[in-house]
């Protein structure tokens, strides 16, 4: 007998393979014959799984087809189990996104609570949790930084204690940065916290050792400068250094430059350093001297050229001071350039004027010889004056003597004491002679003075204190092999020379760090 129904199931194992079936497959009407159907064993077993199959696909709510033309319809009506089906990934995300407003919110509420402004924060990722900021201002206040601080640098709190704070200041501590000095490094550059220990500072400090800084003034470089640790390698700092080199500041020198005064690494060339060169040039200061200028007092590089550097050198041509002695002052006394200079002058006039009647041009020459002078202490003027009128000068003699040589102002009182006793007691000379020669007071008694005195008292000569001491004893040897004295030989030195500034310096630089605060704590 024919078994009809086997024309309409398909094997089991197709079946199988195809997930998404119609269902129209399963209920399409079997037609068998009216007589008994008999299917042997191993065949009922397969029609027994399709049946079950075909109820499993059949219950399913939707097959592909289905489903996307119900998808279509619902976009076209519109109905609401269409919105909530596609919406339901951004709903999630978008709770996330409450959340995360609602975390920063409270994070904001926090820092507003004690006295934070948090409005420069916005796009900054911070901590989830207030726990989390809080634990990072209290770090902050270990540190010595105060809130006042924290508001001066708000991004200082975008760093992780963790993985940005500790990983510098260990860093730091490590080259010798001095807990002590820590506070007021993080208040002039708090930027350090964002740092890259390898990326960003370690080149820095190599760059710093390749510019012959000895490792023992890295640490003390960088707590004069921290900003240093900000600069790239290829920008200003090469540049400044190499245009010192260019205008002859010697190559060994540039390590105790850059120690001494590390600020010139942050200079601009055209807008800094150049100026500065140009306008002492103008001035009548050859470069190399300037050159020599900046290897001994290198900070005269941060006098403002127009703040300060240009009117201090108009205040000196109103006090008396000759055009062409500028460079000399300068020269001679290169801090100058840099004082509150108009004020100073002003209140040096009246005092020297009440005490030696001096005028506009005795300053102006007295400027020329010791430009210190401005700087001299009013204290130290009336003790050393009142010491001339008890030797028995005149108020008139002890200007001569002031404006003849100014720094018997500023001479050591013993030194000055002795040289007169001698000269009353052995050389038997009047009074007049120190008035026309005051340099006699700066002259060492037992290196100069006495053997000389006694060489020309053996040879009978008579002589002024100039031919006696105004010269080298190179000199005074030659001198000692004449007969008689036909006529005065004397060295000018009341005036500066420019020459013996520029040149070449033979001792080696030495940092100006000791090691007198070495049992501080470090960090």
């Amino acid at each position: 007998m024919k078994i009809l129904a086997y024309n309409h199931i398909p094997k089991s194992s197709i079946l199988v393979m195809h997930h998404e079936i119609s269902t129209l497959t399963f209920y399409k009407p079997v037609k068998v014959a009216t007589s008994a159907i008999l299917i042997p064993t191993h065949h009922q077993t397969k029609f027994n799984f399709v049946k079950k199959l075909r109820c499993s696909v059949s219950s399913r709510p939707y097959t592909s087809t289905s489903r996307s033309n119900s998808t279509r319809t619902n976009r076209k009506q519109g109905s609401p189990s269409s919105s909530s089906s596609s919406l339901y990934g951004r709903a999630s995300l978008l709770e996330m996104k409450n959340e995360r407003i609602a975390n920063r919110a409270r994070v904001y509420e926090f820092l507003r609570s004690i006295g934070i402004e948090p409005d420069e924060l916005d796009g900054l990722e911070l901590p989830v949790t207030v726990d989390v900021m809080k634990e990072r201002v209290d770090f902050l206040h270990t540190l010595g930084l105060t809130i006042e601080d924290i508001n001066n640098y708000p991004l200082v709190l975008g760093c992780s204690v963790k993985k940005n704070m500790v990983p510098v200041l260990d860093y730091l501590g490590k080259l010798g940065v001095r807990r002590s000095t820590l506070t007021d490094f993080l208040r002039r550059y708090p930027q350090v916290l964002h740092a890259s220990v390898v990326v960003d500072l370690n080149p820095v400090v190599k760059y710093l050792e390749g510019m012959d800084i000895k490792p023992n003034d890295i640490p003390r470089v960088l707590e004069k400068y921290p900003e240093v640790l900000g600069y790239k390698l290829e920008g200003t700092m090469s540049t400044s250094v190499a245009y010192l080199v260019g205008i002859g500041v010697a190559r060994r020198e540039i390590g105790g430059v850059l120690t001494r005064y590390p600020e010139i690494l942050g200079m601009r060339v055209g807008r800094v350093i150049k100026p500065f060169v140009e306008y002492l040039g103008s001035l009548g200061i050859p470069m190399l001297a300037v050159a020599r200028l900046i290897e001994q007092r290198p900070h005269i590089l941060g006098f403002g050229l127009e703040d300060k550097i240009k009117p201090n050198v108009k205040s000196l041509t109103e006090f008396g001071v000759r055009e062409s002695s500028i460079s000399s002052v300068i020269a001679q006394y290169p801090e100058i350039i840099g004082l509150d200079l108009g004020t100073r002058l002003v209140k040096q006039q009246s005092f020297f004027n009440s005490k030696i009647d001096f005028s506009p041009e005795d300053l102006g020459r007295v400027i020329e010889k010791m430009p210190q002078i401005v700087s001299l202490s009013n204290t130290a003027v009336v003790k050393h004056v009142d010491f001339l009128k008890d030797c028995g000068f005149s108020l008139n003699q002890v200007k001569r003597m002031v404006i003849g040589c100014p720094q018997i102002l500023a001479l050591n009182m013993d030194i000055m004491k002795l040289n007169f006793d001698y000269f009353q007691s052995k050389m038997g000379r009047e009074l007049d002679e120190l008035v026309d020669f005051p340099a006699f007071f700066t002259y060492g008694l037992e290196s100069t003075i006495r053997p000389r005195h006694r060489m020309v008292a053996m040879k009978g000569l008579k002589c002024s204190l100039a031919w006696l001491l105004n010269c080298s004893d190179a000199k005074f040897e030659q001198r000692m092999n004449y007969d008689t004295i036909d006529m005065e030989e004397m060295e000018d030195d009341s005036s500066f020379d420019m020459n013996t500034l520029m040149e070449p310096r033979n001792n080696g630089s030495d940092s100006e760090y000791d090691d007198e605060d070495s049992d501080e704590e470090y960090l």
